[in-house]
């Protein structure tokens, strides 16, 4: 068919925001052309709150036909967190003819160019912003997000930090001219003369493995840096929440054929019950890029087997503060209540283990023992859960039955600072909903070290007593260097143990975070301006999001003949 969206348009339409992506990842200031707030969403052709709500109820029950080659058949059986069965089919495909039709479409993608491809992602993301509420509710139903979590971080956030992948992508594909003129002086004969044509090529078809909590937060990096660099992209969601990366990919191929590309470019791999496609696809030829964030295990074994492919991961790690001191005691507690609470502990980036001085802190309010300090922080939860309202709005639901069953495990490692409760969700009886445990367990004690040393994915923390400063950051480092880490915080008044936590968060690469006591918190990031993760600790080998995010998804091939 013919493209309904010409080169000319798309650029007129993108081009200016493309620039201001690539001047703020510049300055690294804050910016983003998607709204957070739901009120500003329902004009210039977008869903509002109801248009989106009901969009996503006329889902339900149906089929999501996307047009793939090689359907062999109808997969479903995504239940919601918060009790509701969603009901949607998706095809599933024969991969032995999916992935072929893939590759039909590249060339011309590669031959569009860095610019029109770039101009092209920038149009799915717009379509997918104008279906934000859409979106969020697949988001709340799929990862048990509380609605305004899932609007923000699987909608504009989400959005963003797409966008900035395909800013990284454009900046290091445009590092090197499309063509030279290249002459060598010979002297009295006459110059050598070359033309010099340079191509960014892509490596072959990306895979993004998706995960249940964050589906297209951690999902769109991936997607948009290797479609921006001329890569087709197979996406894999997670079989609890396959509704928002399918969505996507529907999309995405409605905007490809429209501006005249092959729609096989992006494609979904929906898998039936048990299967476990993610291994088979991963080792596959065509397979050459794969983004995954999930487990440290299966993480691993891709980087272990999937030797045909670039494989870019975010693991697990355990996120530490040092709680050393501080000169806005209730600022740091109420920090500190929201981080641990916000989506029930369910982020890579929620701190698990906060290093107190056994012989307590220094505060605005007074030295503080270690034992009140971690009352006081469970009275600060307890404070801000204490209202079931709040806390569904905070909390969420727990995403799977592992997250409950750690957290009720969680309980017999030490003595609990605060134990966890049922919170009542009346719009969704079946929810699941618990405010966090902390357990207070002691760092000097071998026995206790095994606790704090392992991930607890979800609602737990636990309030480690340690000797001194030297001995927090004794732990810190040990901590991140074997085990990685997505973040660090650190509470301190004292310059000197401020630039020891620095010094171990640079030695280990992990990004840190200091002082938070106001509407920022260490468990969130920005797009274009922070970075999440750094990939040089065994938290994630990628860093969202930078050029070596990008760069090695495309090679520069070059040709050259005589001028």
């Amino acid at each position: 068919m013919a493209a309904e969206l010409t080169a000319h348009q798309l650029i007129a339409q993108h081009r200016p925001t493309l620039d201001l992506a690539l001047e703020t990842i510049r300055t690294r200031a804050y910016w983003s052309p998607h709204p957070e707030h739901p009120k500003s969403y329902g004009e210039n052709g977008s869903l509002d709150t109801a248009a989106g709500k009901a969009a996503f109820d006329a889902l339900a029950g149906t089929r999501l036909e996307l047009g793939q080659p090689g359907t062999d058949g109808w997969v479903g059986g995504e239940v919601s967190p918060y009790g509701i069965e969603l009901g949607v089919e998706y095809p599933h495909a024969d991969l032995d003819v999916l992935l072929p039709a893939m590759k039909a479409g590249q060339k011309a993608w590669r031959d569009a160019g860095a610019e029109l491809r770039a101009m092209v992602c920038l149009e799915i993301l717009k379509r997918i912003a104008d279906r934000t509420m859409e979106f969020a509710q697949a988001v709340m139903h799929t990862s048990g997000q509380a609605f305004m979590m899932a609007f923000q971080a699987g909608g504009p956030h989400a959005q963003d930090r797409g966008m900035e992948a395909v800013a990284y992508a454009y900046v290091e594909q445009s590092r090197t001219p499309e063509t030279a003129e290249w002459t060598k002086p010979q002297g009295k004969r006459d110059p050598l003369a070359l033309t010099k044509r340079f191509t960014p090529v892509p490596r072959g078809i990306g895979l993004v493995v998706g995960c249940n909590t964050f589906p297209t937060w951690n999902g769109y990096p991936g997607l948009f840096a290797s479609l921006a660099t001329g890569n087709a992209v197979l996406v894999k969601p997670h079989p609890r929440a396959v509704l928002p990366l399918a969505l996507t990919v529907q999309v995405a191929r409605d905007v490809l054929t429209e501006a005249g590309f092959d729609p096989n470019l992006v494609a979904l791999a929906a898998e039936r019950p048990g299967e476990g496609i993610a291994k088979t696809l991963a080792t596959r030829p065509e397979i050459r890029i794969i983004d995954y964030t999930g487990s440290t295990a299966f993480g691993d074994w891709l980087e272990a087997n999937a030797r045909q492919a670039q494989v870019y991961t975010e693991k697990a790690g355990v996120n530490t503060v040092v709680v050393e001191s501080t000169d806005d005691y209730r600022g740091m507690l109420a920090n500190l209540a929201f981080s641990l609470s916000l989506y029930s502990g369910q982020m890579c980036t929620t701190p698990q283990n906060l290093l107190i001085p056994r012989d307590g802190i220094r505060t605005d309010q007074g030295d503080k023992s270690y034992d009140e300090v971690t009352a006081d922080l469970a009275r600060a939860v307890d404070g801000l859960l204490g209202d079931d309202a709040r806390a569904n709005a905070l909390l969420g639901a727990i995403v799977n039955p592992d997250v409950k069953a750690r957290l009720e495990a969680a309980a017999g490692l030490g003595e609990v600072a605060l134990a966890s409760r049922e919170v009542a969700n009346p719009e969704f009886p079946d929810a699941v909903v618990r405010t966090p445990v902390i357990v207070k367990l002691d760092g000097a004690k071998p026995e206790d070290e095994a606790a704090y040393t392992s991930e607890c994915f979800g609602p737990v923390s636990f309030a480690v007593a340690v000797d001194s400063a030297a001995h927090a950051v004794e732990l810190l480092r040990r901590s991140v260097r074997e085990k990685g880490a997505m973040t660090v915080g650190a509470y301190t008044t004292d310059p000197e143990v401020e630039e020891a936590v620095q010094e171990v968060c640079l030695d280990e690469a992990a990004q840190l975070s200091l002082n938070l006591t106001g509407g920022v918190y260490v468990n969130q990031t920005a797009a274009f301006s922070d970075f999440h993760g750094s990939g040089g600790n065994p938290a994630a080998n990628a860093a969202l999001c930078d050029g070596a995010f990008v760069a090695n998804r495309f090679r520069v091939v070059e040709v050259r003949r005589p001028a």
